[in-house]
């Protein structure tokens, strides 16, 4: 009877199914095969080996929102993305002079230029006429600033305005975005946004400036109420908050009432196309409706441009 030779595994002791060299008594909890330290791999219970792990990766599959998507792994984190973008353009607007901020008048929604001369007044006057005149043009997306439809939505100035609109934001987005996933999430709230910045193009005063997260935040409250409806919720505490806020939108002046409701039928119009499209080729209608709806705005708010050519 010959004695192995150094280096050789003990005769009856398992060997690594990767390292035949390697005496171990350690399997995989998958495969039952012999692994070495080398090729232990953490698992819930016990180690897999590097071939299981892989399997696993490529079969599992990736736990899907209620209406398409993956399903947000944390639902508050696209919010509170949010919520760090419009602090961080308010501190810049607040550090730069507040009210008197140039980036007020640069990020700000204004439908068409206006001159203010320094006598406290703006007046519907040209880029030209406003120079020879010594005043400070003040650009709309009449004048090219065309960024104002989205920037708009990121700027405040009044601490109260900031604060509900973040609270907001804080309550209602964690509860969309799970049910919504991530990437449509942010679409509702991009896209509800510009509704009602391109109703505010419409229907406000044009040398007016119009700023703030509001017509997004409606969106969301339109949005809820479209899918509390679709699962068959409760709706009389979110109808009662929206008609409150509905009341105060139009009884303090000062407030655009023109953003929030452009903001609110938006947000309803996208959770309509997102939560009730077909189960097959969801994925498409949704994305072609969202697309649809995005160059329709943009073409109403190149039609307000023509008009007050």
């Amino acid at each position: 009877m010959t004695q192995p030779t150094s280096g050789s595994p003990t005769a009856g002791v398992p060997t690594c199914y990767r390292h035949a060299g390697r005496e171990t008594w350690i399997r995989c909890q998958r495969c039952e095969r012999p692994i070495c330290p080398d090729c232990m791999r953490d698992a819930a219970v016990g180690f897999q080996c590097p071939s299981c792990v892989a399997e696993a990766a490529r079969t599992t599959r990736s736990i899907q929102a209620p209406y398409g998507g993956a399903r947000s792994s944390n639902p508050a984190l696209t919010s509170m993305v949010l919520v760090g973008i419009n602090v961080a353009v308010w501190l810049a607007i607040l550090v730069t002079g507040g009210s008197g901020s140039a980036l007020v008048d640069r990020l700000g929604l204004r439908a068409n230029g206006a001159c203010a001369p320094g006598d406290g007044y703006l007046y519907d006057m040209t880029r030209t006429t406003c120079d020879a005149v010594g005043g400070r043009f003040l650009t709309g997306v009449a004048d090219g600033a065309w960024w104002q439809l989205v920037s708009s939505q990121f700027a405040h100035v009044e601490i109260w305005h900031i604060a509900g609109n973040m609270l907001a934001l804080y309550v209602l987005g964690p509860q969309l975005e799970a049910v919504l996933g991530r990437a449509r999430f942010l679409a509702l709230y991009l896209v509800s946004g510009l509704a009602g910045s391109v109703t505010v193009l419409w229907l406000s005063p044009e040398i007016g400036l119009t700023l703030g997260a509001s017509g997004a935040i409606y969106g969301l409250f339109g949005a809820l109420g479209v899918v509390a409806h679709k699962v068959g919720g409760d709706l009389r505490s979110l109808g009662g908050l929206l008609v409150l806020n509905l009341v105060i939108t139009f009884a303090v002046p000062g407030i655009s009432w023109q953003g929030h409701l452009g903001g609110l039928v938006g947000g309803a119009l996208i959770a309509v196309l997102l939560v009730y499209a077909p189960r097959q080729r969801r994925g498409l209608v949704q994305w072609s409706g969202l697309a649809a709806m995005t160059v329709a705005l943009v073409a109403l708010a190149a039609g307000r441009i023509l008009a007050l050519a």
